[in-house]
């Protein structure tokens, strides 16, 4: 009877708990769906020469946001469509749960850093981001984001700041940078530099505000279009980020020389936004909009055959669970979370192309970043 009375207590207590957690729930019907697609595999996992890099970041997805995406959109995504797979754990160099800053420069220097950290080490002094470290080379580089310029993950990849609250120092980085093309938000951000930063950034680069207006022959550019092109795809974005991906696929391969190579961050931010606002169909209208990004990778590198994709993402937020009813065949979803920050759980990470083989397993976020270099380099971080 003791025995019995203790379980009870116990078993109150626990329900207790479960009802005191806030659980914020949403759905989505009829998501929007696109079709999926399926690369050929034909030099995925081969011993083929890499010339190219392309690494894609969605902000805050974990396994959930993309279950979330991959039944909402019908039961397939072109991301998981793909065979390689492994896991990334997360954690920055002083804290159990990392920061966009922190992670970012995991992967963008092979080292790990502290939380809000843009590019720098645990003292503080800069780390070399694979840009700088490709120009070397001869390999040339760009940042694509849904974000600001000046967000923590795209920063991690130009700057070297202390703290990614830093915004005008981080802007001031960006001239001095080893980008050959960047994409971000946005024009009225940038107006609001001061003429110095503004005067260094348009003598770096041909800085535009539309595609259309990009001169022939340019050598390094800039485009920053107007904050409403950039907002969230719930409130319009429009293809923003899968057009731009493709754009800079081709504006880099255009511009590489003597069959020298690129690197590509290309970043879907706004997945991680939604998820700390509690916000699930715009979260899964975000995780579609990733996807159609990572097929214009996908189809790139299918027909050029010397160039590596990994998908991934720099933690997960909102620990995120799917609810236990859907129909995926009319893109009816829902979900619950736990949090409106981040989460320590591991994120996944996909390969296509050849060396995807390298990316198998459970891997440290700055063990992706020193692969990137050594894939590229030859040299080993």
């Amino acid at each position: 009877m003791k025995k019995i009375v203790c379980l009870f207590v116990a078993g109150l207590f626990f329900a207790g708990s479960l009802s005191a957690q806030t659980l914020v729930q949403g759905t989505i019907e009829n998501a929007p769906q696109h079709a999926a697609y399926t690369p050929s595999f034909k030099v995925d996992g081969s011993n083929r020469s890499i010339r190219n890099i392309i690494l894609m970041i969605g902000d805050g997805t974990g396994l959930a946001q993309i279950a979330a995406g991959l039944y909402s959109n019908g039961g397939a995504l072109t991301v998981t469509n793909l065979q390689t797979m492994g896991l990334v754990k997360t954690q920055s160099a002083d804290a159990y749960t990392t920061d966009s800053a922190a992670s970012g420069t995991a992967y963008a220097t092979g080292h790990k850093t502290l939380n809000y950290a843009v590019g720098v080490d645990t003292e503080g002094r800069p780390l070399r981001n694979i840009p700088e470290i490709l120009a070397d080379y001869g390999i040339i580089s760009g940042v694509i984001t849904t974000d600001a310029m000046t967000g923590a993950t795209p920063s991690s990849f130009y700057a070297h700041q202390p703290n990614r609250s830093m915004t005008p120092e981080i802007w001031a980085d960006l001239p001095g940078s080893s980008l050959t093309f960047f994409a971000a938000g946005s024009e009225e951000s940038f107006r609001k530099q001061s003429e110095q930063t503004r005067q260094a950034i348009q003598e770096a680069f041909t800085l535009v505000h539309s595609l259309q207006d990009v001169p022939a022959g340019t050598d390094k550019l800039g485009y920053l279009p107007p904050k409403a092109e950039v907002r969230s795809f719930r409130e319009g974005r429009g293809d923003f980020l899968p057009a731009t991906t493709r754009y800079g696929l081709d504006y880099l391969a255009s511009r590489v020389q003597r069959r020298k190579g690129f690197f590509m961050m290309v970043e879907g931010a706004r997945i991680d936004k939604s998820c700390h606002a509690n916000e699930y169909a715009p979260a899964v209208l975000e995780m579609l909009d990733f996807d159609q990004a990572v097929e214009q990778a996908i189809r790139f590198a299918e027909a050029d055959g010397h160039t590596l994709v990994i998908i991934t993402a720099d933690h997960e937020t909102g620990g995120l669970s799917l609810q236990e009813t859907g129909d995926p065949s009319q893109g009816n979803t829902g979900g619950r979370f736990v949090t409106g920050g981040h989460t320590p759980i591991p994120v996944p990470l996909f390969a296509y192309g050849p060396g995807s083989q390298f990316f198998r397993g459970i891997q440290e976020n700055d063990e992706v970043g020193r692969k990137i270099i050594w894939l590229l380099t030859g040299k080993k971080q």
